[in-house]
């Protein structure tokens, strides 16, 4: 890994919005679950406004070790760590937003209401600048498209 790569990851971690958080069910299978992002900066932590009552909640109480992954129309990265909700008052009150009252209507004071980090151990990413045509035609010529970028990179 080098800085360029970190640096890389966490320019394109910006334009992430939606993730899918996988965690381990009780028989060992995995589930993703669909999250907002709650930050744009990434500094190898991500927050989650999470129902503590939901299935994920359950499954990261067994099993703190989850999975994130993150697309856009030229990226894609998949983030292994460790997820556990925090208490953190001040924090919810930073990341709280009128959208969330779609699945909290009692606001940011039900009970219910949980903030999940999800603190990144490693990560790998994919970048295709250009997007979805650029990759279509390389992929017509049977070539990779120029400027693709696949790289690991260790956070811990």
């Amino acid at each position: 890994m080098t800085d360029d790569n970190r640096e890389t990851l966490v320019r394109l971690m910006k334009d992430f919005r939606f993730a899918m958080l996988t965690t381990v069910e009780s028989d060992g299978s995995l589930v993703a679950h669909p999250l907002t992002v709650q930050e744009t900066e990434f500094d190898g932590d991500l927050w989650f406004v999470l129902s503590k009552e939901s299935t994920a909640a359950a499954n990261l109480a067994r099993d703190a070790e989850a999975g994130i992954s993150l697309s856009s129309n030229s990226a894609w990265v998949s983030l292994s760590g460790i997820a556990r909700f925090v208490e953190d008052r001040a924090k919810l009150e930073e990341v709280w937003n009128p959208a969330l009252e779609a699945w909290f209507p009692d606001g940011i004071d039900n009970p219910a209401v949980g903030l999940l980090k999800f603190s990144a151990v490693g990560a790998e990413y994919w970048h295709s600048p250009g997007g979805v045509i650029v990759r279509a035609v390389a992929l017509l010529r049977g070539k990779p498209s120029a400027g693709s970028e696949n790289e690991t990179v260790e956070l811990s």
